[in-house]
Order: C-alpha cells, then sequence, then structure tokens
C-alpha cells in the first residue's frame, strides 16, 4: 500500500496512541521528549503527551500537518510495588488459566466448548487443593507428625520442645500436634483468598466504560444458550456465535461487551477454591483422628462425631465440585450480578467445618502415637493420578474440537490447551515436592529422607518418584534442544545468499553477512515452541504415569526400590534420586530467592513483569488465585480513549501498538462501535498477533477473527522484520478491495554496510526501535491519508458524561 498524497488542509486533526510493549517503557522514550504531562490516569495507567500537545483538543489548527502524539504507558499494571513478587508463588495457577483460552475454534459444538471448561477448571481445582496439600505435608506430617514425635529429631529442634512427644505436656499427643500446625496451611490459603479479592478489586470489580457510542447492536439481549436457560454463561453460546466478524454480527469474542469484565465467575472460583483449600487442611485432620479412633475402637460420643464431620466434609467437597462445574463466564453481556450469598457462605462454612474438625483431632486420646508418616498422605497419588486423566480427557474433547475446521498454523494440532494444563500441573508438582524434599532433609539431619537411616521417615514416597524422573526428562530435552541447534547452524548458512540478495551487496562482507543471517535464524526458533513444548508435555505425562505406577507397586523411594536389581540400575536408581531431590530443591529455592530479590529490586521486578505481561492478558476464567489480568483495565482505558477523542474532535485516530501493545490495540479496536471504528487505523510493529497467539488461542485470534478485524476496522497495516524473535506477518490478504494487511518485510539492519546516509554500522535491531525505520512514518502517512476527514467539532454540551469528573479523558 503505498501512501496517498497528503492533504492535511481537508484531513483535519488526528491522534496517534503509542502502546507500548512487555517491559513497558517511560512517556518520555515513547514521546521522544523529556516534557511529558499526564494528561489522564493515574499512576497504575495513564495516558501522556508532550507538555507543547496538551491543548490539542482547543487549537487543531497547530496539527494540520502531524499529528499529536499521546503515549499510554501501562507497565504498572504487571510491574508495579514489591508484593507482585508473590506473584511468582501463583505461577503453576497462571499457566493453567491459560490453557482455557487455547481451546481450538468452532461452531455449533456448545456442549464441548463448555466441556472443555468445565475440565480446565477441575484441572485448575486440583492445583489448588496440590499445594494445600503440599502445605499440609511440610506442617503437619514431616514437622508435628513425624519429627515432634521423634525424641532424636525434636530434640535437635528447640522451637519443637513444647510439642515433643517424650515431654508429655498438653501439646504431645498427636491430634494436639496437629491441629495447632494446621494453621500454616490455613494462613497460606487465606493468603491466597486475600490476594485475589485485593486484585479482584482493582481490576475485576471495576465496571468497564459504557456508552462511548450509540450501537443497537451492543444493546440487543443475546439470545439464551442450549446449556443455560437464563442466558447467562456463554461458553455455550461462543461456540454457537461465528468467531469472525460480519457485516451483520460485529461482536466477535473479543468485542462482546462483558469479555473484559469477570468479577462474578472470579468471585465464585474464589470462594469454590478457597473451601477446597479449608477443606483439604480439614480431611488431612479428619483422616488421622479417625484412624486412630478405630484402632482403638473408641465407639460412643467421639467416634459419631467424627463420621459427622467427615459426612460434612464429603457434602461441602460435593458442593465445592457442583459451584466449579456448573457455570463459566458470561460475555454476551455486562453480567453485574455477584452471587453475594454463595461467595461468603461457603469459605465461611468450611472454615468453621475446619474449626470443627480441629478440635475433634485435638480430643484427648490416651495412647496414641505418632508413627510413620501421617495418615491419608496417598492424596499426592489420587492428585497425580486425577490431573493425568482430566488431561488425557482434555486432549481428546480438543482433537474433537479441531478436527473440523483444522488449520496447520494451529499449535500442536489444537492441543496447546492440555499440553499446557499439563505443564501446569508439573509445575505445581515442582513447587509442592521441591519444598516438601526440602524441608525434609533439613529435618532430617545427615539421613536422607525415605531410605530408612535418618531421623524421620519422610515424605510420601511418591514426591521421591517425581523428583527421580527430573533428570530422565532434561535428558530427553537434550535430543529435540540439539536438534533445534543443529538446524538453526543450517538455516543460517542457508540465509547467507538471501541476505546478499536482499542487500544487494556488490562486494559482501562475509562476516557481516553471517551476523545477520544468524539472527534471522535465531529469530526462527520462536516458531519452534510448539515442538519444545510438546515434547516437554508428553514426556511429564508418561514420566508422571511412571513414577505413580512405581511408587504404588514398590512402595519405596526408587534408591530402595530397585535393591537387588543389577548394580547398574540400582545405582542409576539412587543416582537419579539423589540428583532429582537435589534440583527440585533447588527449583523450589530459585522461586524464593528470585521472588526475594524481585521484592526489593525493582529492576529485577520489571524482568518477571514481562513474564506476566504476556501471561496475564487473559481474564481469570478457569483459577481465581491467578495473578489478575490487566487487560481488564488496559482495553477499556484505550476504548474509551479512541472514543472520547473522535466523540469529541471528530478527527482521525491512528493506534500504534509495539508487541504486546498490539495485542491490545486489537482489542480494544475489536471493542470499539461502528461508528467509532470506521474513523480508527491500527498500526502494528513487532506484534505476535498471528506468531503467537494466532497459533496457541486460535478461538480468538485465529486467522477468521484476524480477517474479520481487517475487514470492520476502517484500515490496517502490520510491520515486521526477519530478525524478530517475537513479531511477525500477521497473513491476513486483500479482501473486499481492502489492501493485505503485511507491508513489505522491514530490512534489519537498515543499511548493510557504511554509506553517506549511515556512516557508522547499524546495529540489528531484532525486536525493538521499529519507530526509528523510516517504513514506519511511511505507514503511518498511508494510513492517515486513508482515513475520512475530520468531522465537524461538536458542542461540549453535546457529549455524553465522560466519567464522574465530567472533564474528557483527553
Amino acid at each position: 500500500m503505498s501512501p496517498a498524497t497528503p492533504d492535511p488542509p481537508s484531513g483535519g486533526a488526528a491522534l496517534e496512541l503509542l502502546v507500548h510493549g512487555v517491559g513497558g517503557a517511560t512517556a518520555a522514550d515513547m514521546l521522544d521528549d523529556p516534557r511529558t504531562v499526564r494528561v489522564t490516569g493515574d499512576r497504575t495507567a495513564a495516558m501522556h503527551r508532550r507538555r507543547d500537545d496538551v491543548d490539542a483538543e482547543d487549537h487543531p489548527e497547530r496539527y494540520a500537518d502531524r499529528p499529536v502524539p499521546e503515549a499510554y504507558c501501562w507497565s504498572n499494571l504487571t510491574s508495579g510495588n514489591g508484593a507482585r513478587a508473590l506473584w511468582l508463588l501463583l505461577l503453576p495457577f497462571m499457566v493453567a488459566n491459560l490453557a482455557h483460552w487455547m481451546r481450538p475454534p468452532t461452531e455449533a459444538r456448545a456442549r464441548l466448548v463448555r466441556l472443555y471448561g468445565v475440565l480446565v477448571r477441575l484441572v485448575a481445582l486440583t492445583l489448588t487443593v496440590l499445594l494445600t496439600a503440599a502445605a499440609c505435608e511440610v506442617a503437619l506430617d514431616l514437622t508435628a507428625w513425624q519429627c515432634a514425635g521423634s525424641g532424636s529429631c525434636a530434640g535437635q529442634r528447640s522451637w519443637l520442645g513444647f510439642l515433643s512427644a517424650e515431654r508429655g505436656g498438653w501439646w504431645s499427643q498427636p491430634g494436639r500436634r496437629l491441629a495447632l500446625a494446621a494453621l500454616v496451611p490455613t494462613a497460606l490459603v487465606g493468603l491466597l483468598w486475600y490476594l485475589s479479592n485485593r486484585t479482584w478489586s482493582a481490576y475485576e470489580a471495576q465496571r468497564p466504560p459504557t456508552g462511548y457510542d450509540a450501537d443497537p447492536d451492543a444493546s440487543a439481549e443475546p439470545a439464551p444458550g442450549p446449556l443455560d436457560p437464563a442466558g447467562s454463561d456463554t461458553e455455550a453460546a461462543d461456540a454457537a456465535s461465528p468467531t469472525a466478524a460480519t457485516p451483520v454480527e460485529l461482536r466477535p469474542a473479543l468485542g462482546r461487551p462483558g469479555f473484559w469484565y469477570g468479577r462474578r465467575l472470579v468471585a465464585r472460583l474464589r470462594a469454590a477454591h478457597t473451601a477446597a483449600g479449608f477443606l483439604t487442611v480439614a480431611a488431612a485432620l479428619a483422616a488421622a483422628a479417625a484412624g486412630q479412633d478405630q484402632r482403638a475402637a473408641a465407639g460412643g460420643t467421639r467416634e459419631l462425631l467424627g463420621w459427622l464431620l467427615q459426612g460434612a466434609l464429603g457434602i461441602l467437597a460435593a458442593l465445592v465440585l457442583w459451584v466449579v462445574c456448573r457455570r463459566g463466564r458470561s460475555e454476551n453481556r455486562l453480567d453485574l450480578r455477584v452471587e453475594r450469598a454463595l461467595v461468603s457462605w461457603l469459605p465461611a462454612t468450611a472454615l468453621l467445618l475446619l474449626a470443627l474438625t480441629a478440635t475433634h483431632a485435638a480430643w484427648s486420646r490416651p495412647g496414641w502415637v505418632s508413627a510413620g508418616t501421617l495418615p491419608g498422605n496417598t492424596v499426592f497419588g489420587v492428585l497425580t493420578l486425577a490431573q493425568g486423566g482430566l488431561v488425557v480427557a482434555l486432549g481428546v474433547v480438543a482433537l474433537l474440537l479441531h478436527r473440523p475446521r483444522r488449520d496447520p498454523r494451529t499449535a500442536l494440532h489444537g492441543l496447546g490447551g492440555p499440553a499446557t494444563a499439563m505443564l501446569a500441573c508439573a509445575l505445581g508438582g515442582v513447587m509442592s515436592g521441591g519444598v516438601a524434599q526440602r524441608v525434609a532433609d533439613w529435618l532430617d539431619g545427615p539421613g536422607t529422607p525415605g531410605t530408612g537411616d535418618g531421623l524421620i521417615t519422610g515424605p510420601p514416597v511418591l514426591l521421591s518418584w517425581q523428583a527421580s524422573v527430573i533428570p530422565v526428562l532434561l535428558l530427553l530435552l537434550l535430543v529435540p534442544a540439539a536438534l533445534l541447534a543443529a538446524r538453526t547452524l543450517l538455516a543460517a548458512r542457508r540465509l547467507r545468499t538471501t541476505v546478499d540478495t536482499d542487500y544487494g551487496a556488490a562486494d559482501p562482507d562475509r562476516l557481516r553477512t553471517d551476523q545477520i543471517a544468524a539472527s534471522r535464524a535465531r529469530a526462527g526458533l520462536t516458531d519452534s515452541a510448539p515442538l519444545l513444548i510438546g515434547v516437554v508435555s508428553g514426556a511429564t505425562l508418561l514420566l508422571g504415569a511412571a513414577s505413580l505406577a512405581g511408587a504404588w507397586a514398590s512402595g519405596n523411594v526408587p534408591g530402595r526400590a530397585f535393591d537387588g536389581a543389577h548394580p547398574a540400575i540400582a545405582s542409576a536408581a539412587t543416582a537419579a534420586q539423589a540428583l532429582g531431590s537435589w534440583m527440585i530443591g533447588f527449583g523450589a529455592l530459585l522461586f524464593v530467592t528470585w521472588g526475594r530479590r524481585a521484592y526489593k529490586d525493582a529492576s529485577a521486578r520489571r524482568t518477571i513483569g514481562i513474564l506476566w505481561d504476556v501471561g496475564t492478558f487473559w481474564p481469570r476464567a478457569a483459577h481465581p488465585f491467578a495473578p489478575p489480568c490487566y487487560a481488564e483495565r488496559a482495553v477499556p482505558d484505550l476504548t474509551w480513549r479512541m472514543s472520547s477523542w473522535t466523540r469529541r474532535t471528530g478527527g482521525r485516530l491512528v493506534i500504534s501498538g509495539h508487541s504486546q501493545g498490539s495485542v491490545l490495540a486489537a482489542a480494544a479496536v475489536w471493542q470499539l462501535p461502528p461508528v467509532t471504528r470506521g474513523r480508527v487505523a491500527l498500526l502494528t510493529y513487532g506484534s505476535p498477533l498471528e506468531r503467537l497467539y494466532g497459533r496457541w488461542f486460535p478461538a480468538y485470534f485465529g486467522p477468521e477473527s484476524l480477517r474479520g478485524l481487517h475487514r470492520t476496522v476502517h484500515c490496517w497495516s502490520n510491520l515486521y522484520r526477519a530478525t524478530d524473535p517475537i513479531g511477525g506477518p500477521v497473513r491476513v490478504p486483500a479482501q473486499g478491495g481492502r489492501p493485505a494487511v503485511d507491508r513489505t518485510e522491514l530490512l534489519d539492519p537498515v543499511a548493510y554496510g557504511r554509506t553517506r546516509e549511515h556512516p557508522l554500522p547499524e546495529p540489528i535491531l531484532g525486536h525493538s526501535d521499529y519507530q526509528a525505520d523510516p517504513a514506519f512514518d511511511e505507514a503511518r502517512t498511508a494510513l492517515l491519508d486513508l482515513l475520512p476527514p475530520a468531522l465537524p467539532r461538536q458542542r461540549e454540551d453535546t457529549v455524553l458524561p465522560q466519567g464522574s469528573s465530567g472533564r474528557s479523558s483527553g
């Protein structure tokens, strides 16, 4: 698309809205001016302008020949204060939440879509139970049951003296020790509830702005889905609605009124997961007390109360499952309801039941001695089996959804969601098992937990088996890693000729050519991510099944299970157990160290924020304890800003997004009503819209969705480089008289060698500094020239209210 002849007088006022990418950028850098002013917003996310451009709306004649630059800075949404470092502990939850959004696109298969969502939510629920069970393992089993019950172990820990069974104090009885130790996992669940509730108040509880424009299509009530007579669960409705926008349906998935408002679902899931955590702690206490009562044949009131408590635990657990499975997201309309009774009484009831169970466990039971491991710790095996079954079932559903509309660009042939769910389970296992292994090593002194030569018995043998397969997994990963390295080297050699041809070098510099070719080859490694993730997930599933079978068959740790086998096999098993235990503990320690550093160091916190920039774009649809979705603030911000500019000035607007900012820009444009969208141009550069989001989230950014965006926005151009490891072409062809979105691939570096225009060697920029390329200004000018001229300026008293202050967002 070549730029049209500029005609500033007829074009009128124009705004260039800049949106930065991952890692953030300052307003001064984005606007190329140290004198910037925050014109609207707060310290978390705000719009900034140059000081000289603050009153641009009042003097549009000054900007007849150039757009008004305005920068939207949103990095503090993900990397703000030091408390964000705690989000590292929520990594498995975030990964599980991503699996929800990775389902393949489909039409008229509502039941399968809803089943997919239910399975992901169940996987997420098992992660909450796993984390709580790990805390119970550390506090109840290893500390209160095993170490405090052993005179030699408690004697080396002065802080455990009042719990020691040898001292015979009031707290020495096992049930009372367990009841006191239960405060640790209970506090952990309370902390997760607090973090989720705090971020819920700051993100999901903030109503998105409405009424930017009169849009009859947006006000129409959607028809109820076939699985929800009330019409509130749109998992079913999403499957029946076309993904791509058409002249009739202008609301694709990301454009629905309630898409960026997940308050109701997060509140429900938070109540259910909090209750599940409390019930996990109560179940551990109840199982220990019931085991002693059955052995002692106690009878009477105490045993009856135990049975009643266990029955209540079962009923409440079934209710939690019903809450998790019953309802998904509400997107077709802005759902402002919150079931306050459910949200408040479900966790409160579970906490009350936990208190009653702790009281029952603390009941005096003379003769009760803690030996071996805590009864009921087989929960780790049950959870592993349940997670494997859920992931397999999720894979079957994903394949059924992918079959009718197979797209070769879709990651893992539609299995991206199940593979990601498997990774979430693996991360949860590494974090929980790592903490248990390290605490056991610390309490056991010089001995090795599980081998019988230490002070305590140690954690469940399954955790040792799971740790032992980590070295095997790393060895398996060496094969695809070596293949990718070799393929990259071969690709770099093949690209030499292409580089020389692109630059037309008469006398090629072999070193320069090799540098550019190697940069292009390394950038192509991003497209191999599905292979690596598929290998890791598949190997994790198989090795997890093997570790579960080995633990249940032998009932012993790997170092003991292979006693009597060939010396090489026995040595390998012992080495794998020791190395795996060290590695899993090192991984847990790394998480704690990284989080502590991020809490104190703003630069480290910014690095962690890059991870959240990508992982927390999506709303919390599966796990309520995942880090909050920043797009639920950023997308309405951008949408409201674009609407307020076009309504107040009648002028043109180019929203310009780099990297992750291009994803936010596209999502915001989807939310615009047609009357506003017709005055907006979209400029993306270094964009992962197709390369990452289109492949991994095909139901929302697949080919049909991107083509629909091209049809509904006034005009759209995309810039990319072959050396960019993140951005790439969006692959939207010309349609309906509109040119293709992708412009000619930008050369990087802009000059091969020294020239008069570039007397010094130009750097290879890769993913950064797109605005330094002359093609950027050309693309922006071309988009502005394609937009319709500015409309006559409206009177202030005809403008719709724009907030509580009555001021314009500008």
